[in-house]
């Protein structure tokens, strides 16, 4: 096994950005590290092959970040987060308006949009709702559109959505077909799917309620600053951006323009343009 050194990884990284124009050169590295170290192991390749690979083989670039971006999720992961959309964040929303807009950012295999869809039904509000769900990866995309998973994560699922206290159970809401979970496609009738690069793409729209949850952990401090301005501008004034548990607004310099909702389970609203 090739062990991979910084050089190496500044390499791969100018040579995507130069040739494909996505941004990896300002993601953690030790992230990055593990990562393109796994790509390397999974398809049997040195540095120097995976860098003739991606400068010969431009439909190589998927493949890499499918294997590269991070696809680890679950349905109503952070039960108790859900709960406080439910009766906190988007009753707050509603106060103002009876019809708005969810960002789901680095939606990955689209569970979480998926939850946020069954939350927004129980509430009898799914219709009023326009949910946006955007990834680098457009494979994954895919598979998020399909709203079709494996039968055997639904029991992590259903656990989830059972802490959650949903209406029913989660089986209301799928059929099982050939050992996989088949959701109601009616749940993202309202679901604009598009691609977008967090680190290079420009505000696509004004939200009320952005998600970007468990992503930013694998940005350096500067990329952070980056992604947290476009937060920003992308919300309404008084609007709501929530992130992962493990992250924090703290370093940032857009902080002091957002107030805590929420410490525990990291949500925040925009107080200043």
């Amino acid at each position: 096994m090739q062990d991979i050194d910084i050089v190496d990884l500044k390499r791969i990284s100018e040579l995507i950005y130069q040739k494909y124009n996505y941004d990896f050169r300002n993601y953690a590295m030790s992230s990055f590290k593990r990562r393109v170290q796994r790509i390397i192991d999974l398809k049997k390749l040195t540095v120097d092959g995976l860098l003739k690979r991606l400068n010969d083989t431009p439909s190589f670039i998927n493949e890499f970040l499918d294997e590269l971006t991070v696809n680890v999720t679950e349905m109503f992961r952070d039960p108790s987060f859900w709960r406080v959309m439910r009766e906190e964040i988007i009753p707050a929303i509603l106060l103002n308006h009876k019809q708005f807009k969810i960002w789901h950012a680095g939606c990955s295999s689209g569970e979480e949009v998926l939850s946020m869809a069954i939350l927004l039904k129980e509430m009898g509000i799914l219709n009023s709702v326009q949910l946006y769900a955007t990834d680098l990866d457009v494979n994954i995309m895919e598979r998020a559109k399909m709203a079709t998973y494996p039968i055997k994560n639904m029991e992590l699922n259903e656990k989830n959505y059972i802490r959650f206290q949903g209406a029913g159970a989660l089986s209301d809401y799928y059929k099982e077909e050939n050992g996989m979970a088949v959701f109601n496609k009616d749940l993202l009738a309202n679901v604009n799917f598009r691609k977008q690069d967090l680190v290079l793409g420009e505000p696509f729209n004004k939200f009320d309620l952005i998600l970007c949850r468990n992503v930013m952990i694998y940005f350096n401090q500067t990329l952070q600053n980056e992604v947290l301005k476009k937060f920003h501008e992308s919300l309404f004034k008084y609007g709501y951006l929530a992130i992962g548990s493990k992250e924090s607004l703290i370093w940032c310099d857009y902080a002091n323009r957002f107030i805590v909702v929420n410490n525990e389970e990291k949500i925040y609203k925009k107080i200043k343009d």
